[in-house]
């Protein structure tokens, strides 16, 4: 096989509307790209995209562009990719694990050999509503509505909990749960001492699941909320650098939560959300897939990734909605029709 070189280019994304969470609101977002290419392969370039989250992502380090140049090298060097080596960069493996299979894909954006790649077959996903004051929160709420989504994910923890609580009742005095899936997303907003209580009043309102309740790091306090929660509890950050598969099962094993939510950039590539997901299913707990807010060249591969893992039957809506959320947002064939991701061959 040839040598193969990545060439690194940089890009700045820009969202349509503030995206709000309970850590501030994101304007901008900027992603690195890697362009993949090997010399007995001529015209054909794999892309990936890097795109750690600011103040969340384990490798958002302030020498990131060197590191990435560093890890960008040893895999050309090496002449393939050593997961091990990528465990604690995992928006850098998941960019190298997506030019790598687009490559050797040929060149094609259709990263899997599933029914969603030959557009046969759609893959649910939640619709999502940013942070926001209650009117705009309302008013976003009923846009994805209209648009035809039967599962909703409502950003909570960002203003007044009785208003939130307002607007969730309002919702679902509007609509059952027959019609509406809720789910909510804390990003760890709440106190220890103030969750339970608070999970108690979410769970009047037919609630699916609430996300990182708490702030990540308190295995103990979020264990003892899991044991017997009002509500399923799901979590996303407490799996933030938790890299190795003894960490993984220790982790697990500790907290037992309900459900685990798996973002590839920030969890550990694809390959380290393989080994959460066969861990989690050994021990009973669910799983979906979502981005964390790439432009559509990591929400295509992530796509492809969540078809492969889940295959052609998957019912839980995914976190795979974020392909409009820019302005300037690189042209990739997804379409949302209703409340189902399509890729367009």
């Amino acid at each position: 096989m040839g040598r193969y070189h990545i060439d690194i280019t940089t890009r700045t994304f820009h969202f349509k509307e503030p995206a709000g969470t309970s850590r501030g609101v994101y304007l901008t977002r900027v992603s690195r790209f890697l362009h993949l290419t090997n010399d007995e392969m001529p015209g054909i370039v794999g892309v990936g995209e890097c795109a750690p989250l600011p103040k969340l992502s384990c490798d958002d380090l302030p020498d990131y562009d060197t590191v990435l140049r560093r890890h960008c090298d040893d895999v050309c060097a090496r002449g393939g990719i050593d997961v091990d080596s990528l465990r604690d960069v995992p928006s850098m493996l998941f960019g190298l694990e997506t030019a790598w299979q687009q490559l050797h894909g040929g060149g094609s954006v259709a990263l899997s050999d599933t029914p969603f790649a030959r557009g046969e077959a759609g893959i649910p996903i939640n619709g999502l509503v940013w942070m926001g004051d209650f009117d705009t929160m309302s008013r976003r709420m009923e846009q994805k509505l209209e648009q035809g989504f039967h599962c909703v994910k409502i950003k909570i923890g960002a203003i007044d909990f009785d208003d939130e609580i307002a607007l969730i009742s309002r919702l679902r005095n509007s609509y059952g749960s027959e019609r509406v899936e809720l789910r909510v997303d804390a990003n760890g907003a709440f106190s220890p001492d103030e969750a339970l209580e608070r999970l108690q009043r979410l769970a009047a309102y037919d609630i699916h699941s609430i996300e990182q309740p708490i702030m990540a790091g308190q295995w103990d306090q979020m264990a003892r909320l899991c044991q017997s929660p009002p509500l399923p509890i799901a979590l996303d950050e407490e799996l933030i650098g938790v890299n190795t598969l003894d960490y993984k099962r220790r982790l697990l094993d500790t907290i037992k939560p309900q459900y685990i939510i798996l973002k590839p950039s920030l969890h550990g590539g694809m390959a380290g959300c393989r080994e959460w997901i066969a861990l989690a299913r050994q021990r009973g707990i669910g799983s979906w897939i979502t981005s964390a807010l790439e432009s559509n060249v990591g929400l295509n591969a992530i796509a492809h990734f969540a078809a492969s893992e889940y295959g052609p039957e998957i019912t839980m809506p995914q976190g795979l909605g974020t392909g409009q959320l820019y302005t300037d947002n690189i042209a990739i064939p997804l379409a949302i029709r209703g409340d189902k991701l399509w890729f367009v061959p």
